[in-house]
């Protein structure tokens, strides 16, 4: 009898202690309070930023810096987009970052084809070779790019921009549509081949539509790498700026009128929001999905 009450005290938790545990209504209390404590650390900087591109440079020095505008001053939106050709900026970074997302989905999806689906000497030196890429920093590669930029002839171009971008982008492309496209069974393009499909047939028919999570993980994670970019935009181009280049020009020598840069900020902010309000679920989708198949 003492041996069964202790192996009765020993035995593992089951499935109806957790589900009891779980729907606990104070377990439930406390998991709500944390998630929502959660989501207002997350939301602050947005709330602050937003305040912030409506007040005068009085509040923001320390009469009101978290708190809600005294005098909401609209007008600082209207400065930010009159002092600088704004949609000018937001054309180029527009521009920039649809073809650097083209040439990463393009360029990954190939090359993890060759480096997955078919069989030839040298592709495990040539995959490590791509994925040396992650290793190197954009500092590192700062000086060289400029050098080859100049002898190209490209400088003060979209280009000096785009082919950077889309290299330091291609190493995660590869990772990620590796992870995916491991999954995808081998016997699709045998069934390919046997119905006439070439390499290609194969790629495009069969491949690419199975890919579709990776091609929305490798844009969205591409869009924000090229629309937060600064040190290149800054060191490659002059007269062709982008909208971190461009928000540069708000700070002035001596003062700064920081409510109109709040407001360039949040004009810039602007696209990311609407990108993850309205692609949240395929953004959850995709990575969720990279996830269970890695």
């Amino acid at each position: 009898m003492a041996k069964d009450s202790k192996n009765a005290k020993k035995s593992p938790m089951t499935i109806d202690d957790y589900y009891i545990k779980k729907t606990n209504p104070v377990i439930k209390v406390i998991i709500y309070i944390a998630l929502a404590f959660w989501l207002l650390v997350n939301l602050f900087p947005l709330y602050w930023m937003f305040t912030f591109s409506l007040k005068s440079n009085e509040e923001i020095y320390g009469k009101n810096v978290a708190g809600l505008p005294h005098e909401w001053h609209w007008e600082f939106y209207e400065a930010a987009m009159n002092r600088v050709d704004m949609i000018k900026l937001f054309a180029n970074s527009i521009i920039v970052a649809v073809l650097t997302i083209a040439i990463t989905i393009i360029v990954s999806l190939m090359a993890t084809y060759a480096l997955t689906r078919l069989k030839w000497k040298g592709r495990t030196l040539v995959n490590s070779f791509f994925m040396l890429g992650l290793t190197i920093p954009l500092h590192a590669a700062l000086v060289p790019l400029y050098k080859a930029i100049k002898v190209v002839g490209i400088f003060d171009s979209m280009w000096a921009l785009i082919i950077p971008y889309s290299a330091f982008s291609l190493a995660m492309g590869i990772l990620i549509s590796t992870g995916f496209m491991g999954e995808i069974p081998m016997d699709l393009d045998e069934a390919a081949r046997i119905d006439g499909c070439g390499v290609w047939g194969t790629f495009i028919r069969i491949i690419v539509p199975l890919m579709t999570p990776a091609l929305a993980t490798i844009g969205i994670y591409t869009f924000l790498q090229c629309w937060n970019e600064f040190l290149f935009a800054s060191t490659y181009t002059s007269s062709f700026k982008t909208i971190p280049v461009g928000i540069q020009q708000f700070f002035g020598q001596h003062t700064t009128d920081w409510g109109v840069v709040g407001a360039a900020l949040c004009i810039a902010t602007f696209p990311t929001l609407l990108i993850y309000i309205f692609l949240s679920r395929r953004i959850q989708e995709s990575f969720m999905a990279g996830a269970i198949k890695g």
